[in-house]
Parts: C-alpha cells; structure tokens; sequence
C-alpha cells in the first residue's frame, strides 16, 4: 500500500464521519454507450461536425470534478453486466448470456432462471443493511420470475421501470423493434412495472401507456419513457429527507434501440451541428438520445445540489457495454475496434467516472488508469456503506446444495475487491488490483496485454461518423459490408440473418484468432492494431493458461426454456404486463387492468394458442419454417427499416443520395 493510498484509506471513515450520515450514493448506468459518444473522447481537431455531434456537457462536467476511470471493464452486453453489478461476480460468474426473461427450468430451484440466481446477495441488499434507503428506476434486465428475482427482491424499497433488454420508448411493448426476439409470448405484452410498500404490479397510470405524443414537438414529451423515468428520480430526491443515506440507482434505457427520442431533440442535434447535416437517420437518432441523456444528467445534478446533497454524494457513471456498431444500434467506438457483443476494446472497455462532493480536492479533474472491472462497484459501494462485501447467502445456498442436490452447479463467491474505492480517491496509480482480469470465456486481461481467442465478431474499426450512407449503400448497390446484428431468436432459438455462413460472417464484420488466440499491448497500442502472439509466445501462453484456468470456473447452469405459464399468467391475470409468474404467493396487490370484452375474449383464445405452439413438436417445426424464410423474407425489410440517407431536412433520400467515408 502506497503512503497516499494508506493515509486516504485512514481518512475514509473520519469522511464519512464528518457528514450527518453516511454518504449518499447516486449510480447512473447508461445503455449501449459508444466510447466515441461521449465528448471528451471526441477531438474537434480531427473533424469538427464529429465533435459537434456528441454533445455531453453534464457528463463531462462530472468528469472533470471527479475521476475518469480510463480502463473500466464491462462485458460485451447488456444483462451480464447489470447481474455483474448488482452482485460483485465477474458476469462469467452469475449470468453469461442474454438470455430471455421468460426462461425457468423447475429441476434447479437456485439458478435456473433468467439473470441473477435466487441466492445471490443483491447490492440493494448490502445497502439497506447498512441504513439506507434504496430505489431503483429504469432497467433492470437482471431477472424475473419469482418475486426474489424482481428489483424489490433483491433489496430496492421502489421500483419502477421495465425487465427485459429493452421495450418501446413509447409504448413500453416488448417488441421485435426493441428486443431483437419474438418471444413465447409473441411480444403481446407491455413491459413497465412498478414496485413500492402499497402496489407491486403493471404501471398503471394511463398517461405512462399513452403513445399518443411520439409525434409531439412538445420540449419533453410526458409519455416518452425516459420523461417517466427522470420523473421518478427527480420525485425521489425531491421526498428523501437528506439526513438518511440514499441509494439511488437510475437505469437509462437510453442509449438502447429502438432509436425513438422526441422530436424536439432532433431540432436540437440539427441546429446544434449547423451548417453540418446528418446523412445517416440513425445517426441522427443516437445523437439526439445522447444529448437527452446528458439533459438528464444534468437535471439530477441540479436536484442534489438544490437539496442540499451535493457534497454528500458520491456519483457513479458507467456504461454497460461497448456502443452497438451494427445497424440499427448506431453508435460509434472511435478509434477503438469493434462494439457490443464482443471481446474488443471497443465492446467491453466503457466509459466509467465516479464525481460527486465526496471525491476529495485534490483527486478531483484526474483519471485513473489501472483496470476496473463492473464486478468491482459492488466492492466499492460496500466500502462506502460501511459493510462487508461477503455474501452469506450464497454459501448458505451452496451448503444446502451439498447436502440435498449436488448434481446443482455451486454459486461463486464475489470477485469484487476491496480497497479500489480508496485507491481511486488517493489517486494510487501503483496499485493494480487486476493482475489477470477475465472479460469473458474468450478474452482476458493482464493489463498491459490482452489475449483474444475464437471468432469475434464487430473485427473493424468505425469511421469518425459512423454510421453513414456509404455504410448502408442503396437498394440499387447495396452494401456488401452492412453491418447486421444477428442475435434474433424465436422462442428458444436462435434465428441467423442468412444460411451462408460466409454471407453472415461479412456482415457481421468477423475475424478468427483461433484456439491460441490473439494479442495485444493495449497500453502501447489501445486500438489493437498488431497482433503480437508470433513474437511474444511465451506472454502469449501465459495468458492463455490464465484464461484456461478461468474458464474452468464459468457459472452455466440450466436455465431452461421459456415457460408458458408466463404468458398465461400476463395474458390471464396480471392484465397483461411482463412480470413474476412463480412462487407468488400474495405478492401482486392489484389493482390489475380490466381488459375490455372483445380483449378478453382474445385472451382466452390466446390462452389455448400459447398450449399449441409451445409443444416442443409445434414449436421446432414453426422454428424450422421461419428459419428458412426468415433471411429472405423478414431479414431485409429490417435490414430496411434499420437506418436510411436523409438531407438536411431529416427527409429521407432515395437512390441517388449522397454518400460519405466510411
């Protein structure tokens, strides 16, 4: 331990101290956030419209009165990263892959459902224990189908917000536009729920279901779903008496597809880039939702310094994965290589800060470098309450499973450290507290270098504006490269966007480092330009042993398959939203929707189609059909509907329309 680091670690409980309370903690964890979307990693120098386009005061105001966390470490998607946070595992260690909500497999009573296991310690939890009130807004996307898997069971007093990936900005329907998938429930329902002491069910308030005002010029439209969610959060500050410690963890659904965001703000990014144009509608879309999130930013910085809270906060920024460089996620990774669903830098290296009035002084504008992974702000927060990052729970769990059923995987313990906290504060740059960081089955990091293995997807490098119309090409010379996204899924199978495996690993951008693996020295060289495994192999090894020995500890159980007693339950009892549908006992409190007789009478019949199709024959051979049509009938008018070349009127422009560099 460095001097400074041992002084500041002496200092944290006398911080602490010298507040009324313990400090208030404000995480912010943003959806699908490009490393090139953010304005301090823009240069105008290099391209003036590029710079002009992200558009991130707030976000770079706390930024520069906190600490940069410069190597922060998610994984390439979305639900393995939040189960990753909220429990202190490395995601190989809780939840892997995004798989559906709806999923359960009765033979395993601890993991075998969607996102975190039953008998994990939840963050929330840590924090209530230590005297706090805790809230959670936006997406959860880290279980569902007991009330134990739900954000109040894992220790949040409220919540309000949606369950899966994501769900329409507009109508909260958990839809193909927004999910990627049609699910065993046909996406028939509408995904935005709410918890609290007196109501745990769907959302209600008709005024939150209303689409009606997605074409609205209106400022800050109230039906759009991230209105309802900075609502809610504001509204949270507002009641909380400022002497009790607050956990509060707002969730954006932004920056996630589908690229809706309120008109008003595409009249802000237009005129905020004059005399530039956007040429790319998607483009425009994510440009105009970064800058919303950023307003959102701001607005929950004003409220904690208009209520007296600033100085008591600690506020945690990060986002969930790489930005999504295929069509239609839009976002841009610049200059780093590849996005979202893979091992990259570009996919799993995100943007992260920690701000707020408790970040000393003397530590404030500065950027810490050594490598931090999502697992850690479960060790960091913990730190901050006040408590031990040990999960009890877990071991009970995994005792009984011993003893009563041990063809049952184990759970892992917590991977999260302790002491980082400190470290970041005292500005100890000495201490490295990842000598070999895991960031997925395929990948690792022993900073400085990096191993890749296997076929990774998303193998290219992105322009400063990107996407553009040389990226989507016309109907007439239409682009070989496209950039698809292929993790659709029907039901409980994975559907490809074409049956040439040559076609698809064109567009899917792919490139193969094999069973060795790839390597890098990100520190000299962050883009991962030169691979180095000819000339190091004895590095090479080394970290390929390391990573052997990781994968030898994956957490995979059977999660199962999707459970139509799901859908029976929204379509017949819930009032048709997405919720928990085992174990329920008198956990929903009602009042539920009333459906209107001709809705009914459809429920009913849906009722019996769900037994039909969910038949494992009828199921494989409707997944056997849509297989075959599905590239050649369903993939290009998505593929279509996915971006398209406008003019400087956000009008879209037809064959003879520009194009751009790439």
């Amino acid at each position: 331990m460095t001097p400074s680091l041992f002084l500041f670690a002496l200092a944290l409980p006398s911080l602490v101290a010298a507040s009324p309370h313990k400090p208030h903690v404000v995480t912010i964890l943003v959806d699908d956030w490009g490393w090139g979307n953010w304005g301090r990693h823009k240069d105008r120098s290099q391209s003036e419209q590029a710079f002009l386009e992200v558009h991130t005061p707030n976000v770079d105001s706390l930024a520069s009165t906190g600490v940069t966390l410069d190597r922060h470490y998610s994984y390439k998607i979305c639900s393995p990263s939040r189960s990753s946070l909220q429990t202190g595992r490395h995601p190989d260690h809780v939840n892997p892959y995004n798989v559906g909500v709806l999923v359960n497999n009765d033979e395993d009573p601890i993991s075998g459902f969607q996102g975190i296991p039953m008998n994990m310690t939840g963050l929330a939890e840590k924090a209530k224990s230590a005297g706090y009130a805790t809230h959670l807004v936006g997406k959860w996307d880290a279980g569902m189908a007991t009330p134990a898997h739900t954000p109040s069971g894992r220790g949040y007093d409220t919540f309000l917000g949606y369950f899966q990936h994501a769900n329409g900005y507009w109508d909260k329907q958990g839809h193909i536009e927004s999910t990627g998938n049609v699910d065993l429930c046909l996406n028939r329902f509408t995904d935005l729920f709410m918890e609290n002491e007196t109501y745990r069910g769907g959302v209600l308030d008709s005024g939150y279901l209303d689409s009606s005002c997605s074409s609205s010029d209106d400022e800050d439209p109230e039906c759009y779903e991230e209105h309802i969610f900075k609502s809610r959060t504001l509204e949270i500050l507002d009641e909380h008496d400022p002497s009790s410690p607050l956990f509060l963890f707002h969730s954006f659904h932004l920056l996630h597809t589908p690229l809706n965001v309120p008109n008003s703000y595409l009249k802000k990014v237009d005129e905020m880039i004059s005399p530039y144009e956007f040429d790319s509608a998607a483009r425009r879309n994510y440009s105009a939702m970064v800058h919303y999130m950023d307003d959102v930013v701001g607005d929950i910085v004003a409220k904690l310094k208009d209520k007296g809270m600033y100085d008591d906060t600690v506020i945690a920024l990060m986002a969930d994965n790489g930005g999504p460089v295929y069509l239609p996620g839009a976002a841009n990774n610049h200059p780093l290589k590849g996005g979202k669903y893979s091992d990259w830098e570009g996919g799993v290296r995100t943007n992260a800060l920690i701000s707020g009035g408790q970040v000393p002084p003397t530590t404030r504008g500065s950027t810490y470098t050594n490598p931090v992974s999502i697992a850690d702000w479960f060790g960091m927060f913990c730190d901050i309450f006040g408590v031990d990052s040990h999960d009890s729970k877990s071991e009970a769990a995994n005792e009984w499973m011993a003893d009563n059923r041990p063809d049952l995987p184990t759970l892992p313990p917590v991977d999260a450290v302790s002491g980082l906290f400190s470290s970041i504060m005292a500005q100890d740059q000495d201490t490295n507290y990842h000598p070999a960081l895991p960031i997925s089955p395929d990948a690792l990091l022993s900073y400085p270098y990096k191993i890749v293995t296997g076929v990774q997807t998303y193998s290219n490098y992105t322009g400063l504006l990107f996407p553009n119309c040389s990226t989507l090409g016309t109907n007439t010379n239409p682009n070989p490269y496209l950039p698809w996204h292929n993790d659709s899924h029907l039901m409980n199978s994975h559907l490809d966007w074409s049956l040439d495996p040559d076609e698809l690993d064109r567009h899917l951008w792919a490139s193969d480092c094999g069973a060795s693996g790839c390597l890098y020295n990100v520190e000299t060289d962050p883009n991962e330009t030169t691979d180095l495994a000819e000339q190091m192999p004895e590095i090479l090894e080394r970290l390929r042993s390391l990573l052997d020995v990781h994968r030898a500890t994956v957490f995979e159980p059977d999660r199962g398959v999707e459970d139509v007693r799901a859908c029976q339950h929204s379509a017949s009892v819930n009032g048709g939203y997405y919720g928990p549908w085992l174990s329920l006992g008198d956990y929903y409190t009602g009042p539920f929707r009333k459906l209107k007789p001709a809705k009914q009478a459809f429920v009913n019949a849906y009722d019996s189609f769900l037994d039909f199709v969910s038949r494992p024959a009828i199921e494989e051979i409707t997944y056997k059909i849509t297989q075959r049509l599905y590239p050649e009938f369903m993939v290009p008018p998505l593929v279509a509907s996915f971006d398209q070349c406008i003019n400087q009127h956000g009008r879209v422009q037809h064959e003879e329309g520009p194009s751009s560099t790439m």
